[in-house]
């Protein structure tokens, strides 16, 4: 192995022989993405048809109907923030429900059927029962035209620059277009009306309404204001702190939210009447109007939200609405879009892969923003109940952690900030659950949470409850942070406190008596009891409720992060007692469980006993692999083996799988693209997004349901990380080493540009004919450099110290800030 050293921003640029074409030097993303995108051919009347648009906060869905444009909106902020907290003392403590539960026969087939474990179940889940907290969704917009002077032909989203535009055909024959878009740093939507040009054209619009959200029925009445002179239409909707039978609509409460929806247009409005169908003279309602002048439309719809004393009571002076602030909106808008394509981008002679790829970037960009709350399960788009399953919560045992996979790879950091917000917010909350609940040190990240005050766990019944691997993976996040940045002010800052302890937790909680002792008939140290992710929840005699192979893996991978995480900070000597119990636990450490199938030998399982046939939910068996991070192709031929095996046995009843299982196949190189695309293309949607699907039955899942039943509960925010899949074909770094294009057909010609690795390099590469052509590679932290040749016969490297013949496949080098290397064969 050659070894190299004193070397700065590493750029490697790898020249295949011959005249191949090198990496694109004037390569845009923002350009390649304008290439894809989401069109929709006539009037999309369903909300899961329509436009997303979104600045991280504000989310919008722009729908259309054959006589109008329907607008909904909704924002990560604007919450029902109600919460019920009650039965605090029944619930006890752990040691109290584990003993009870140890004392339940294991003759019975589920403990539910334990009288005592009944009731108590339902009590503590009672809480979560109640329909809040949730996303409040904040009321849309109506433009109404009348069909005999117009027609609605359909729209197209650009997703390189979050343009919406609805396509109308005027009875005279004219092309004209509604053009939308979400400021990027307002909570604002801009509108006008123009020709193909771009020009100003006369308003066709004959009405705009403001309509509240129906699904607020049970909170104080909302509060409209119109100024008709001024084009503007508004209500301001309370979102009360206290639960009904606690709240005093008439004082309020000093935490009270609120919001404010107001839609302006630059002509006045005006009060008109019609006949309905009954012959009678009907006049308009509140909050709606028609428009006084017809020169031309432009429209600004602004969402206010924050605490009720601070969201304006009144209706308040604003500026003029006209072209030049839609203009001067569009020019930063677009800019702030450039800046985030430009962090990165791919070409694929696999046009779908492609799309997929930049689609979801762009509604992930939409959803997620720091300083504004992190997105639940459905993010920041909602109407009515749409939204709202599962309270829209954060499932902390894959979903919440899901979406935020896409921005290592993708280079996206500065969105993980939204994840690392979440963690230091309910850290509080996980130390007084270790303490009053565990009666244990440390920190134990409970199994859901929202973004609301919160003061217990949301969801202390046990048999989902008890899940340990919630805790390590709530805070891998942070240390992939860290391991993709190479920032060691964050790692101080904001990483290591909650990695230390959720580690202390995890420690004291495998040292128990109960978790080591005579009664293994071994000397490790066990995860008991614990249980697999949304598979067989608590069971009589604890079956399958130990060293989960998912509890393994991560607080294995966690362990490892915080004796790294030592070293780097330099705090060895300090943490000499927690470290010490770490690598005990580690030297004791259980094998993770297998079985024999009978078609494909031995593979991976979930949990010790377990039958090889099982139908996961989500995709456990492969776990070690990702999100585990302890197998993967640098595994020695028997783990290999085995990691095929179980891939080949495993199988998943969908809902939790269409990134999940793809992910952890691509990253053993056994990912099916073809196979990985027609899955996608099941579970697309209109709007371009991926819903949930079911996949097959014996599992949760019978003959007779609805594989879409998911379709509609809201707009998947986990599923915005199929980016990853891709990225994890073309790159892989997760062992600190750079593989190239280790899942990608070597026929099909890909390029990427700075895809973000492990140790904190941006790498680009180009596939084309067979091989690669080009490498460059910026280190932005001076690690050292470990990268895998795609030449067997090694390379010729060129940097500031001159060049270095290298003669292996294989090459290592120091890095430092600043200094470039160029590679060829």
């Amino acid at each position: 192995m050659k070894r190299a050293s004193g070397l700065l921003i590493v750029i490697l640029i790898l020249y295949a022989c011959g005249n191949n074409a090198d990496i694109q030097k004037d390569f845009s993303s923002y350009e390649r993405a304008k290439l894809h995108p989401v069109k929709y051919d006539k009037p999309a009347i369903d909300f899961f048809e329509g436009a997303l648009l979104g600045n991280g906060g504000m989310g919008v869905v722009v729908t259309t109907r054959p006589d109008g444009v329907v607008i909904y909106f909704g924002h990560n902020n604007v919450w029902d923030i109600r919460v019920a907290e009650n039965n605090k003392e029944k619930i006890r403590t752990f040691d109290y429900v584990f003993r009870k539960v140890k004392s339940i026969p294991d003759t019975l087939s589920v403990l539910t059927n334990d009288a005592w474990y009944k009731e108590y179940s339902e009590m503590a889940a009672e809480n979560y029962q109640k329909p809040y907290p949730r996303p409040f969704p904040c009321g849309s917009v109506l433009l109404g035209f009348d069909l005999r002077n117009a027609e609605l032909l359909g729209h197209k989203l650009d997703i390189s620059n979050g343009i919406c535009e609805v396509y109308l055909l005027t009875a005279a024959g004219k092309k004209i277009r509604l053009q939308l878009f979400t400021d990027q740093k307002q909570d604002k939507l801009w509108m006008r009306l123009v020709d193909d040009q771009g020009k100003l054209v006369n308003n066709i619009f004959d009405r705009v309404r403001v309509l509240p959200d129906p699904s607020g029925k049970d909170f104080p009445s909302f509060k409209g204001n119109e100024d008709l002179t001024a084009g503007k239409l508004s209500f301001r909707q309370i979102l009360p702190y206290q639960e009904p039978e606690k709240y005093d609509p008439s004082n309020g409460h000093p935490k009270d939210k609120a919001f404010r929806l107001t839609a302006m247009v630059s002509s006045p409005l005006e009060k008109t009447t019609r006949i309905n169908w009954d012959g009678n003279r009907e006049g308009m309602g509140f909050l709606e109007g028609s428009f006084a002048e017809k020169d031309s439309f432009i429209g600004c719809i602004s969402l206010e939200e924050g605490l009720n004393i601070k969201v304006s009571k009144e209706l308040s002076p604003s500026d003029a609405i006209t072209d030049e602030s839609f203009n001067a909106s569009l020019n930063i808008s677009t800019m702030i879009w450039k800046d985030y394509w430009e962090k990165s981008g791919v070409i694929l002679k696999d046009e779908f892969l492609e799309r997929i790829w930049y689609q979801n970037l762009y509604f992930f960009n939409c959803a997620v923003t720091d300083g504004v709350n992190t997105p639940g399960l459905f993010a920041n788009w909602s109407y009515n109940n749409i939204g709202t399953a599962w309270h829209g919560d954060y499932h902390m045992n894959y979903n919440t952690q899901q979406p935020f996979w896409l921005t290592f790879s993708s280079n996206h950091l500065e969105k993980n900030l939204s994840y690392v917000n979440l963690i230091e917010f309910l850290y509080p909350l996980s130390r007084k659950w270790a303490h009053e609940y565990y009666n244990l040190p440390g920190a134990y990240f409970p199994h859901c949470g929202y973004p609301v005050d919160m003061t217990m766990n949301s969801y202390p019944v046990p048999h989902w409850g008890w899940e340990i691997c919630e805790t390590p993976w709530a805070v891998q996040g942070l240390w992939w942070h860290y391991l993709y940045s190479g920032d060691t002010g964050y790692l101080k800052s904001r990483a290591y406190e909650p990695i230390k302890a959720a580690v202390e937790f995890l420690v004291a909680y495998m040292k128990r008596p109960e978790a080591r002792g005579s009664q293994w008939n071994d000397t490790k140290y066990h995860i008991f009891p614990t249980i697999p992710p949304e598979l067989y929840a608590l069971r009589p005699g604890f079956k399958y409720n130990y060293d989960c192979t998912v509890d393994l893996t991560l607080v294995k991978f966690i362990f490892r992060a915080f004796i790294d995480a030592t070293k780097v900070l330099g705090i060895e000597n300090s943490e000499d007692k927690l470290l010490a119990d770490v690598k005990d636990i580690l030297n004791n450490y259980p094998e993770y469980p297998t079985a024999d199938s009978p078609k494909y030998g031995k593979v991976i399982v979930s949990v010790p006993g377990e039958h090889s046939q099982v139908v996961y939910n989500v995709p456990n068996a492969l776990i070690t692999v990702f999100p585990g991070e302890d197998h993967g192709l640098s595994s020695d031929t028997s783990t290999l083996r085995l990691l095929k095996n179980t891939l080949n046995n495993q199988q998943n009843e969908g809902g939790n799988d269409l990134v999940f299982r793809n992910l952890q196949a691509a990253r053993i190189g056994m990912l099916d693209l073809e196979k990985f695309k027609r899955q996608i293309n099941y579970c697309l949607l209109p709007n371009g997004t991926a819903a949930d699907r079911a996949m097959q039955v014996h599992g949760r899942y019978g003959d007779g349901g609805d594989y879409g039943f998911m379709d509609k509960m809201g707009i998947w925010f986990e599923n915005f990380a199929l980016p990853v899949v891709v990225n994890e074909c073309l790159m892989q770094s997760y062992n600190g080493t750079i593989r190239l294009f280790p899942n990608w057909p070597a026929d099909k010609d890909a390029e990427f540009h700075n895809l973000r690795a492990a140790g904190a390099f941006l790498v680009s590469a180009s596939l084309k004919n067979g091989k690669v052509t080009l490498i460059e590679i910026k280190s932005e932290a001076g690690a050292r450099l470990k990268i895998f040749l795609p030449w067997k016969t090694g390379g010729t490297i060129t940097g500031d110290n001159g060049k270095t013949i290298v003669h292996e496949s294989y090459f290592e080098a120091d890095t430092k800030k600043g200094e470039k290397i160029y590679l060829k064969p």
